[in-house]
């Protein structure tokens, strides 16, 4: 864990950073020895290039494998902390609502893995328009650059801490 934030940190909730690393723990653990033994059984089955099993294990095992290294690298290099205050001001783990480009948009600023399974668009404070909104107030506006080089006008009408 990291107390103070730098550019290539990801912000988590001690919530959601306590969620990743039981997840991690499992992955690396009991589900490294259940795949395993689904590949040991499968192998007994006899010839392994028409072993539907067998393959299906193997790729699973890649999948867990890379979600292992995927929670590990977002683990080491996380700014944790607790839910920010609900003073109107946007930082990562606040759900921000903005009137942009005439339509109104809500969305959790900061990773996805503190969404879980919300249903809540994320947008990461490292993006163009995440940037642009960080560390604004309530009824302020900014604007940030599209890859296209247009400004793109954004007004903040609400930011709340996530509850989730």
């Amino acid at each position: 864990m990291t107390s103070t934030a730098d550019a290539s940190a990801t912000f988590l909730t001690q919530e959601a950073y306590d969620r990743l690393k039981a997840e991690l723990d499992h992955l690396s653990g009991e589900g490294r020895h259940e795949i395993a033994k689904r590949i040991e059984e499968a192998r007994l089955e006899g010839d392994l290039k028409e072993n539907g099993g067998y393959h299906a294990a193997k790729d699973e095992q890649g999948k867990m494998e890379a979600r292992i290294r995927q929670l590990q690298a977002l683990l080491r290099n996380a700014t944790v902390g607790e839910k920010p205050a609900d003073d109107g001001v946007v930082e990562p783990g606040m759900v921000v609502t903005v009137e942009l480009l005439g339509d109104t948009e809500k969305f959790l600023l900061g990773s996805r893995e503190i969404a879980d399974d919300s249903g809540l668009e994320v947008y990461s404070e490292k993006s163009p328009m995440g940037a642009a909104i960080l560390n604004k107030k309530k009824g302020e506006s900014t604007e940030y650059f599209a890859p296209s080089g247009k400004a793109i006008k954004v007004k903040i009408i609400d930011a709340v801490p996530y509850d989730g």
